[in-house]
């Protein structure tokens, strides 16, 4: 077995912070972060380092973004891992509690997200199934009006900021965890459509199933997608921790995709 060498020294707040701005976040700016952080190596402080270390580069007048989603608060119909007997889904769409903005724990979006989501002066979106969390001065402008049949399209936290020419940074993962390329889907002249449903509270402090038609969620070819995104030169690679970090202008990654998308993609009127 070949040893592999340790770093020369561990990745604290200080050194990941000169990695983030020699990726080129912007102080001052917005960026919608999706991190996984398993394979960067030992952090000094874990997630923790990591919003330290984004704070520290983007300054007071930055604002950072998580997406929080909660992917099983929804049809149970369509669970497959693992699926639901079908004599289960009435009980669940009765019983599954409301999503709370508050208190719902965002499910499989990493460390990091879970502990913006709970930094304090965080504001989140009130979507059900596909919440985003912000932190910083622009977290107002981000998460109001979450539409709730509208759910990653121009009533969402992604065209938010893409009025606000955000960044984003994929860190330990790629563009398959690009939640911002489904604005592109919503931005195709047919995008195939699906039934969704979820639990959400009540205005009297109970909790109801509600129904509603969206567009239909694909993000199996996104990596397909980045790869080509990335021959254009509008993503920075660099070294994060012990893995690598990806920073693209929100804008860019979005025009792109909806060309691409338009090439790739078989829509119901084509």
């Amino acid at each position: 077995m070949i040893a592999v060498a340790a770093p020369a020294r561990p990745h604290t707040r200080a050194s990941l912070a000169a990695q983030l701005h020699t990726l080129g976040v912007r102080p001052g700016g917005t960026v919608l972060v999706h991190a996984a952080l398993r394979g960067l190596g030992f952090l000094c402080g874990g997630p923790e380092a990591v919003l330290l270390a984004l704070r520290d580069v983007l300054g007071p007048d930055g604002t950072v973004v998580v997406p929080t989603h909660t992917p099983e608060n929804s049809d149970p119909a369509g669970w497959t891992n693992p699926p639901m007997p079908p004599e289960w889904w009435p009980v669940i769409r009765a019983e599954l509690p409301g999503f709370d903005p508050a208190v719902t724990p965002s499910r499989f979006m990493g460390t990091l997200a879970e502990l913006v989501r709970t930094w304090p002066g965080t504001r989140r979106s009130d979507h059900p199934y596909v919440s985003f969390a912000a932190l910083g001065p622009a977290a107002d402008r981000i998460v109001a009006g979450h539409a709730l049949a509208d759910m990653l399209g121009e009533s969402s936290p992604l065209a938010r900021l893409y009025e606000l020419d955000a960044d984003v940074l994929l860190l330990g993962v790629d563009h398959g965890h690009n939640t911002s390329l489904h604005l592109a889907e919503y931005r195709q002249p047919a995008p195939p459509r699906e039934r969704c449903g979820a639990a959400v509270l009540t205005a009297d402090g109970g909790r109801e199933w509600v129904w509603w038609d969206d567009v239909d969620l694909d993000e199996d070819d996104f990596s397909r997608l980045g790869t080509d995104l990335e021959t254009t030169g509008a993503v920075r690679l660099g070294p994060f921790g012990a893995g690598t970090g990806r920073l693209m202008r929100q804008r860019a990654a979005v025009d792109f995709a909806v060309d691409w998308l338009a090439r790739n993609r078989r829509t119901e009127e084509s």
